[in-house]
């Protein structure tokens, strides 16, 4: 394996919450993400092949974003609505292909963190 980032896997990304306990029901009920487990003011859950850690600390709110893949977009928006999730705004499209239109959707946990539907819908 080359001494660089390169080709690499993300394994682990970090978000901060005011109140974990919160946290813990936004992204395990509405969300629907598998709680991992809950140790020392962290929650870890399962997110494809990366785990997501959401830790109480300051800091919430950060300047980051999760880009959470969504090839059923319009159909997952509807349901995450249904489950209390406020987007904010519609789809956007940022890329047009011969496969479809790159579309995002964008909204915030209960912290403020920034999160994004993204799928190419034909």
């Amino acid at each position: 394996m080359s001494l660089t980032l390169s080709g690499r896997d993300l394994v682990q990304v970090a978000l901060n919450t005011a109140d974990l306990d919160r946290a813990i029901g936004f992204y395990r009920d509405v969300l629907g993400l598998p709680l991992l487990f809950e140790t020392n003011g962290m929650a870890f859950f399962q997110l494809g092949d990366c785990r997501l850690m959401i830790a109480r600390g300051e800091g919430s709110g950060g300047g980051g974003c999760l880009y959470l893949d969504a090839p059923d977009l319009p159909m997952l928006a509807e349901a995450l609505e249904r489950r209390g999730v406020t987007f904010l705004g519609p789809a956007e499209t940022v890329q047009k292909t011969a496969q479809g239109e790159l579309k995002l959707r964008f909204f915030r946990d209960l912290d403020g963190n920034l999160l994004a539907l993204m799928g190419v819908i034909a």
